[in-house]
């Protein structure tokens, strides 16, 4: 298909009829009076003050390129070229060699995770959660600082995604360099489900699952997603653009129609809820839960788990 550059357009809209014929067909002008022309052709058609009219069809328009489609039958591109003067394209150009895939700098993984284990287990996480997270490469010990490093994959399984969080009392947090955050952490139903479970962070949806497997239940029947954190936007929550990660998700996950949120229970993270069930279209339920203790999923699991107190001990670490 034929393709026209949007300047060619533009210019050629630009141009009035009486302009036109005075420089492409000047002997069918016949002027009638000091401001006022019809043509040879038409007679009823009548020029004047920057518009044009057939009376005898009642049609008109104020550009050369209305009177070139609607009185002598060229095409929009036939028009556009005769205005211009100029040949459009035969094909739609190629389109820009899309950006090349970011890789993601992953920190070197520390001989054993000793420490990152026994950290999440003190947040609070189970064995079985744990043990899964490991053995598929979600997640590992740095080597040097001992933080823990929570991949995010893509669907082929490569990582595009890394949230390193401190182990230590300085509670370090960040993104490793070349981070994708359309493939922020996420761990995938196993099976077909229509559900999709949202979290600000990793460590809320370790907790999450943890408490689906203490009431005894398979935590891998439902998809888990971490955002990668969310912010306070000034824009109104119509105005928004959905989370890169999210939007991520379900475009790769298109049997997806339920989604909970299950963000923070302050000022960002019910915003955050709120813009997501705003701007999703109305082929996903969306509901808004909030933790029944603290104010995170992680201070629910604490809370039940009788680690309050060790968790409160901790407050300069990620929540």
């Amino acid at each position: 298909m034929p393709y026209i550059p949007a300047e060619m357009i533009q210019e050629a809209k630009k141009m009035d009829l009486l302009t036109f014929l005075q420089n492409h067909d000047p002997q069918e002008l016949v002027r009638i009076s000091n401001n006022c022309y019809t043509t040879k052709s038409h007679d009823s058609l009548k020029i004047s003050n920057g518009k044009w009219c057939w009376f005898s069809r009642g049609i008109g328009g104020r550009s050369a390129l209305d009177y070139l489609i609607k009185v002598r039958g060229l095409s929009f591109l036939d028009a556009v070229e005769t205005i211009t003067g100029c040949k459009c394209a035969a094909t739609i150009p190629e389109a820009r060699e899309p950006p090349k895939q970011r890789k993601v700098l992953l920190p070197n993984p520390a001989p054993d995770t000793e420490q990152v284990t026994s950290y999440l287990k003190g947040r609070g996480i189970c064995q079985e959660v744990l043990t899964y997270c490991l053995k598929s490469g979600l997640l590992y010990e740095s080597a040097g600082y001992h933080s823990a490093v929570f991949v995010g994959k893509d669907k082929e399984g490569r990582p595009r995604y890394a949230a390193i969080r401190g182990t230590e009392e300085s509670g370090y947090k960040g993104d490793a360099t070349g981070s994708d955050k359309r493939y922020s952490f996420h761990i995938p139903a196993k099976g077909q489900c229509r559900t999709l479970q949202v979290f600000e962070g990793a460590i809320d949806l370790l907790s999450y699952a943890t408490l689906v497997c203490l009431k005894g239940v398979d935590w891998r029947q439902e998809h888990l997603l971490s955002l990668g954190g969310v912010y306070v936007s000034k824009r109104e929550l119509e105005k928004r653009k959905l989370q890169a990660a999210l939007a991520q998700y379900l475009k790769d996950h298109p049997e997806v129609t339920i989604v909970v949120t299950n963000l923070d229970n302050d000022y960002a993270g019910r915003e955050a809820a709120l813009a997501i069930e705003r701007l999703l279209p109305e082929k996903y339920r969306v509901s808004i839960r909030l933790p029944l203790y603290g104010k995170d999923i992680n201070d629910t699991l604490c809370h039940q788990l009788g680690l309050s107190a060790v968790k409160e001990r901790k407050n300069g670490m990620e929540r």
